[in-house]
Order: C-alpha cells, then structure tokens, then sequence
C-alpha cells in the first residue's frame, strides 16, 4: 500500500509540475476551475426548481381537470336518476303493476314503458322490473335486432345482495359496480343484462298511500357515456385513473390487474385516512403522485395516479439539455479561455522559441513585435541584437560563400548533357568511317533518344512518343534479337493526343522486364490505343508469363502509396500515375491486370473538360 501511495504522490506531483510549468497552463487551470464552479451550480439549482415546478404543475393540471370530468360524471348519475323517476305518470305506473296480472292491458303498459325508457337513451344496454309482492320479473332486452320484453318469475332476487341494500336505502336507489364482483353484488348469471355493463342502477317503486315497496326496476349501463366523459382525463404512460362510489367501490379503473395490486397494497385504505386531495403513495418501488377530487353532491372520487418518474421526466430532460449546454458553454468556454490565455502568452513563447534557436546557432531568430507594452519592448532590444550579430557573421562569411557558389557552377557546366549528345555523333560519324553501319544506327537511335528525353516539354504529343518508342526499341532488338516482336493497334484519330513523355516507354520497360527477360522464347509486345465512352485508353500488352500474384499486389498497393513512401523498385509506374492524377484529375491513372496468358498496362485518361485531352 505504502508503494502505492508512493507511486500516486509521484504521479499527483508530476502532473502539477507539468501544469505549473508553463504560465498558460496555469491561465487555462484557473478560468475552466471558475467556469465549471459556475456551469455546475446553475445546473444543479436550476434542475432543483425544475423539480419543483414539474410537481405543482402536475397536481395543479390534475386537480383541475379531475374536477370538471367529476362533475361531469355527477351530472350523468343524475341524468339516470332523473330518467327512473315516473314523475307524473307515477299513480299509473303503481296502478298497471298493481292490475298487471289480471289486466292484459296494465301489462302492455308496463312493457310499453319500459321501451320508452329504453329508447330515451342510447347507453342503456337493458332494463329490468322486479314485481315485489309477485316475484315477477320484466327483462327488456335486446336480441338480435328486435328488443324484447320478457316476463318470468324469479324468487331468488329477494336474496340477492344489491336487491336487499336497496330496499334499506333511505333514499330508494342504489348504485352498483358490475366491474367483476366488487361487493359481491354482481345480477345472477341467468339475466342477460349481467353483459356489457359496467354499473347496474336500482330504484324502489313504493306506494304513495302505505310506502310500501311495490317494484324494482333497474336500468344497466353501457360504459359508452362513462368513457366518453373518462377520456377528457389525459393518461400519459405510467398513469392511472380510478372512480369510486362513496364506499370505495370502484365503477372504473383503466387496468384490472394494476387496481387488484394497489387494493392489496392499501391504497383504497390510505385514500380513507388522508385528509388532504394529493399525497404521495409508494407501490413496491414505483412512486406515485395521488391526485384525489371528491364530488360534492355524493361524495363520488376520481383518483388519478401520477408516477414520480413521469412528473420528472422532464425535469430530467431539462436537466441533462442543461448538463448538454452546459458542456457545450464548458468546451466553448475552455476554447476562448485557451485561445486568450495563448494570445496572453503567445509573445513570450515566441521570444523563448526565437532565444533557444539563437542560442542552438541560428542567426535568423527574428521574433514578431506585437503591441507596446513590456513584452514587446523585449522582443524588440532581442531583434536587434540579433541583427547585429548576423551582420557580422554575414560580412566575414559572404566571401566565401561566393566562392562556393562558382565551383557549383562550373561542376554542373561540366555535366551538361549536351556534351554527352555531341560526343554520340562523334561516335556515330567514326563508325560511319568503318563502315559499321549497325553501330551508327544504334548510337544516333541513342543519341536521339537522349535529344529526346533532355528536351524541356513535359506534355508531348502521341505521333512524337510512338517515334521516341520506335528508336527505344530498336535499342533493344539489338540486344534481344527476334525474340521481341513488336505490333502496333493505335487508332489514328488518337495521334494528335497530348500525353505525359516518356509514359509509353515506361509501360513498354515494365513489358521487358516482367516479360522478355523471364523466359526465352519470342515475346509479342502490342502497343494500341482507343476510345471508350468516357476514356481514352493505352494500353501495352504482352503474351508472357505474367506477373505473380503477390508481387502484381504490390505493385497495385504502391500505386496507391504516399509519394515520400513509394518503393524504389515501382518508381517508374507510380512516378506516371502520380503525373496523370496530377494533369488529368483524380479519374485518370494505371491499369494493370496480369495472368498466365501475360500482362497489360494500360493509362485511362478522361475524355473532355482538360486541354491536354
């Protein structure tokens, strides 16, 4: 441990001696140490009232909205009670069910009523009518596409739950849940109503004169009304929404499974103890915000449950864009401070640089004088006392360089090549003299060739570089005798084409190389040249070995080589792709294809839109 706390306390001392070397380091240290102080406490203070706002926004948004989707909802309770209400035909309602069994015609009364109920509204998916003293039922449904009343007798329904609570109410009805068997007052399974409702509402028919209970009807509700008012409560993911009689009982939750796990985790008895209409409620490790409205007639609650981490969300993205600005204003601000501290600094590096370079022998240091102040009355003194000296050393040394120059002079003058054409005619006309003929060819083919090459065009046309190969082969029949065989396959039209000197030749040197000085047999050189639709192509072929695979990889690799990394033994070739990249465009260069059949080189030069083409 002890070597470790050795070796960190190097490292720790190192770093701080890097950073302290230089005074723009230390700049750079102190403005980016303020800068993040800065960037990290607005970001964590700003996310801190993001936090905040996000809450009351939250609770603010629901409460507002759970209350006017409650009212709603209590506006559509009474609209049902309202419609189980006889209102002024209630003596002949309790007359025709006092009759019905004697009289035919009290009974198409009672039916006749219970459609026109039925058809008042478009959300009743069936009514039922208990006769009490009788235990006669009126079930008016729908079948198929005619709505039916049946008639039946059915003495269970004194025992059921829901027909006992709502004698004993005090105020004649009640409301009963259908949403799977809350209470344990769902309608026995035989009745056709128990279908799609989601509530069931019960209303006792009593006597004016005893207060006796004469019927029961009861109306069962499709949830289109209810989801119609439900759906103005936006519930974004994660959220919930519960309705709830005053009991508790729920007529609406969005997901079953979620209400029977927060009923089991004492959300229902939570809800009874909390005085206030939000708290926060956790179910295993998600965290809700509970937003509560409670009617005011009934009593009925709307319960809308937030998650923490949705009411966050985007708080968080608030905060990580302000963690993205913040690292962005961070890197900008390290750029300006870099680029500041450096403009600081950036005299007395150069005078530093200008000194070391004096001091190392070079008498050209000039640093750049920028501004008056101290920095620059420096820089100044140290130009001039570089001058001087460099004026001394240019006086004593100016001589002799003179001198050097000449002898560089007159060495090259020696090497002129012109001196070298001159003396090959010598050489041609004495073997003229001894009438070796074949010599005099062969030296003014060489001495052509040199005229040639030495001349300053670096651009020629075709005719000239066909002429030039023709001299340059004649150099090697003579030495490969009728072993080389060459063709020519050049279109006419393609004679005046300006192309780099010197590039057929090289394609023609590699054709020998890879090809007449392999084998032994009679070697067939073809030179052509033509036209496709976007190129101009010459090519050299053979009919040699070919070149190896390995080694025709490195010669394409080499083509593609940086020019300061080329390899000496490929020079040639990637000398004249470079030259047509160079003069024709990134569309022009070498083509080399080879296989056991021989081997082609061919230049592609664009056609159009170049001088040289």
């Amino acid at each position: 441990m002890s070597t470790f706390y050795k070796w960190a306390a190097r490292t720790v001392s190192s770093i701080r001696e890097r950073i302290t070397r230089r005074l723009v380091n230390k700049l750079i240290l102190l403005f980016t140490s303020i800068i993040i102080l800065v960037v990290v406490s607005l970001t964590v203070i700003s996310y801190q009232m993001l936090e905040r706002e996000a809450v009351n926004s939250s609770i603010s948004s629901a409460r507002n909205n759970l209350l006017l989707v409650g009212r709603n909802l209590e506006n559509y309770l009474g609209e049902i009670e309202q419609l189980s209400l006889p209102q002024i035909r209630y003596d002949e309602i309790i007359g025709a069910i006092a009759s019905e069994d004697r009289d035919y015609a009290s009974r198409m009364y009672l039916e006749n009523y219970l459609r026109s109920l039925y058809f008042s509204r478009n959300d009743v998916e069936a009514i039922t009518l208990y006769l009490v003293d009788r235990q006669k039922v009126y079930a008016l449904t729908r079948e198929a596409y005619n709505v039916t009343v049946r008639v039946r007798s059915d003495p269970s329904v004194a025992d059921q739950p829901w027909y006992k609570e709502t004698l004993a109410s005090d105020r004649n009805r009640m409301f009963q849940s259908l949403l799977g068997t809350e209470g344990g007052m769902r309608p026995d399974e035989g009745n056709a109503a128990a279908g799609n409702s989601f509530m069931a509402y019960h209303r006792v028919l009593r006597s004016l004169a005893s207060r006796k209970p004469q019927a029961v009807i009861t109306f069962y509700m499709m949830p289109t009304a209810k989801d119609q008012i439900l759906k103005d409560v936006p519930l974004g993911k994660g959220e919930h929404l519960l309705y709830l009689d005053p009991n508790d009982v729920p007529f609406h939750y969005d997901d079953p499974a979620f209400y029977r796990s927060v009923k089991e985790a004492g959300l229902l008895d939570k809800l009874r103890e909390e005085q206030s209409d939000r708290f926060a409620w956790s179910n295993g490790e998600q965290r809700y915000l509970v937003v509560t409205s409670t009617g005011e007639r009934e009593g009925w609650k709307l319960v809308k449950l937030i998650p923490y981490s949705k009411i966050y969300e985007a708080a968080k993205k608030a905060r990580n864009l302000s963690y993205l600005i913040g690292l962005a204003f961070l890197v900008l601000s390290v750029v300006l401070v870099t680029l500041t501290s450096n403009a600081i600094t950036k005299p007395i590096k150069n005078l530093s640089h200008q000194m070391r370079r004096f001091s190392a022998g070079f008498f050209d240091a000039e640093a750049e004088v920028r501004g008056r102040d101290e920095i620059a009355y420096l820089t100044r003194h140290f130009n001039q006392m570089v001058k001087r000296t460099n004026d001394l050393i240019n006086e004593r040394y100016k001589s002799k360089l003179v001198e050097k120059n000449a002898i560089l002079k007159a060495l090259e003058a020696e090497i002129n090549p012109h001196f070298l054409y001159n003396a090959l005619q010598a050489i041609s006309t004495k073997a003229l003299k001894n009438e070796r003929y074949d010599i005099a060819d062969m030296v003014d083919a060489l001495a052509l060739t040199l005229r040639y090459c030495i001349s300053g065009k670096d651009i020629v046309q075709a005719r000239e570089e066909l002429g030039h190969i023709e001299r340059y082969l004649a150099l090697q029949k003579a030495r490969f005798g009728s072993r080389l065989q060459v063709k020519y396959e050049w279109d006419e039209s393609l004679k005046e084409l300006q192309i780099p000197k010197l590039s057929i030749q090289s394609l023609v040197e590699n054709s020998i190389k890879h090809a007449l000085e392999k084998v032994s047999s009679t070697i067939t050189i073809v030179i052509g040249a033509g036209l496709n639709p976007t190129h101009a192509v010459i090519s050299v072929r053979d009919d040699g070995p070919g070149i190896p695979p390995d080694r025709l990889g490195e010669i394409l690799r080499s083509l593609e080589t940086k020019w300061e990394e080329r390899e000496t033994e490929n020079i040639g070739l990637v000398n004249l792709h470079t030259r047509l990249k160079l003069l024709y465009g990134d569309e022009a260069g070498l083509v080399i294809r080879s296989d056991e059949g021989g081997t082609e080189m061919s230049m592609w030069i664009p056609r159009g839109g170049n001088v040289h083409v």
